[in-house]
């Protein structure tokens, strides 16, 4: 595994509930510091990292948080009641391994499940309620969960380490939404470092996007950018079962969205940029998600309006224990959003704002 194939490993790996981002903020802010002494932070943990001192400023921003849960009940057998950070959908919850994130070590535990031998035929076709859902650490009794660390309120993270699969360039692991963002993000910094660009970027990553895009109203008044991309993932539909007239597939290019449902974004932008895939021969592939958003949904309407879109990755598997992504989208994402960076003066930042089109 190379150098950057590690950092996204090592991003991938940290832990990061909503509300509860420090271990995963470490890690950004380590390799933030190799690139910049210039760090902006807002008061719920929100980072970027900036480079350039004069024209448009542009926020580039991941998010650090993924799905996970909370302690939310200690039963007296010892069993813990979880309340989810973020969506979940129960059928990928049951008998999956999971962390306590205990005040002073992890507790391993298990998201129990009846076996099928003592289940009713009609409960088969059933999902589980989450309200029944509960965890098993191991222990006989509350107090005996409490000796081992646990409280209500702790963090509760899924288990699934980084793999390289079959094919190397699919890359399997937990929190790729959004640690794609928060890789690319670094990545943009690193390679823009010696390469000036007639903007200033502030890249990095938000908080607690999964509960409510709470973490980018923050950062982006922060920041006080004049353009904004949020780097996320979008949803792959290249599995069986997945039926659509676009078919985003792994491998094919990375997403520029053109609506979801917290923004429909810039035109001038949106146009601008999809331009620039098209002349420097960069692939790409367009979504449309009736449902779910992005932290371009809160940062677009910033002051008087931030013109803002998403770029990003298309996954397998999101809002569960694991998933999976194409090291070529990557690669091509950070490709495009460099192009743009790269062209992106005073100039073009009043054609974009004013809507005047320049093809």
């Amino acid at each position: 595994m190379d150098q950057e194939l590690t950092i996204l490993k090592e991003l991938t790996e940290a832990d990061g509930a909503p509300g509860f981002e420090g271990e995963v903020r470490d890690v950004m802010k380590r390799h933030i510091e190799s690139v910049t002494t210039e760090i902006y932070t807002d008061h719920l943990g929100g980072i970027v990292g900036k480079l350039g001192e004069s024209g448009p400023k542009v926020l580039l921003a991941g998010h650090l948080d993924e799905v996970a849960f909370m302690v939310s009940k200690m039963m007296d057998n010892g069993f813990l009641r979880l309340q989810p950070l973020g969506g979940w959908w129960g059928h990928v919850m049951l008998s999956q391994r999971v962390k306590i994130k205990g005040r002073d070590r992890d507790v391993i535990g298990v998201i129990g499940s009846k076996p099928p031998h003592v289940l009713p035929p009609d409960a088969r076709s059933q999902v589980v309620k989450t309200e029944h859902m509960f965890i098993d650490i191991g222990v006989g009794s509350r107090e005996e969960a409490e000796n081992a660390g646990v409280q209500v309120g702790d963090p509760v993270i899924p288990i699934c380490p980084f793999e390289e699969m079959a094919n190397p360039k699919y890359l399997l692991g937990k929190a790729m939404d959004n640690r794609t963002g928060c890789y690319m993000a670094l990545q943009l910094l690193k390679q823009l470092k010696d390469q000036p660009t007639p903007n200033q970027i502030y890249a990095g990553a938000t908080v607690q996007e999964e509960v409510g895009l709470r973490g980018a109203t923050t950062l982006v008044r922060t920041v006080q950018p004049d353009i904004a991309i949020a780097l996320d993932v979008g949803i792959a539909e290249d599995t069986p079962g997945m039926e659509s007239e676009s078919k985003i597939a792994l491998g094919k290019g990375p997403l520029i969205t053109f609506y979801d449902a917290t923004i429909i974004p810039h035109r001038t932008l949106r146009d601008r940029i999809v331009q620039i895939a098209r002349e420097q021969h960069i692939p790409y592939q367009v979504e449309l998600m009736g449902g779910g958003g992005t932290d371009a949904g809160k940062f677009h309407l910033y002051g008087e309006g931030v013109p803002s879109i998403v770029i990003g990755v298309p996954s397998r598997y999101i809002h569960s224990h694991v998933s999976v992504v194409h090291r070529d989208d990557l690669e091509n994402g950070i490709k495009l959003v460099k192009a743009f960076l790269q062209q992106l003066d005073e100039e073009m930042l009043k054609e974009i704002v004013h809507g005047i089109s320049s093809e």
